[in-house]
């Protein structure tokens, strides 16, 4: 009889455990969501700057070695930018229901 209880307190214990799991990553997931979906005013106007002439002005410039040196420009590397529209569009195509 105490073996059988004791595998009813391990059993529970091992499920306790996976349901503590997976609220914490379930929690963890609302709130990336939540501030991905707050971001996307950010990606669109991103998007539209890498789309624009000023872009392009502003790539140029700086492959000319006309803006400062220590500035931070991410935005202006191709790579970086690109990838970073294309991962969201993964991600919405991940998070959003496909329409039929």
């Amino acid at each position: 009889m105490m073996r059988k209880k004791e595998e009813q307190i391990r059993r529970i214990r091992i499920y306790e455990k996976k349901m503590d799991d997976v609220q914490t990553a379930l929690s963890e997931l609302e709130r990336a969501i939540e501030q991905w979906e707050r971001i996307q005013q950010d990606i669109e106007e991103l998007e539209t700057y890498y789309q624009s002439d000023q872009w392009k002005r502003d790539f140029r410039d700086d492959e000319d070695g006309k803006l400062p040196a220590e500035l931070k420009r991410g935005v202006l590397s191709e790579d970086g930018i690109y990838s970073l529209l294309e991962k969201n569009a993964e991600l919405k195509g991940m998070i959003l229901p496909q329409e039929k």
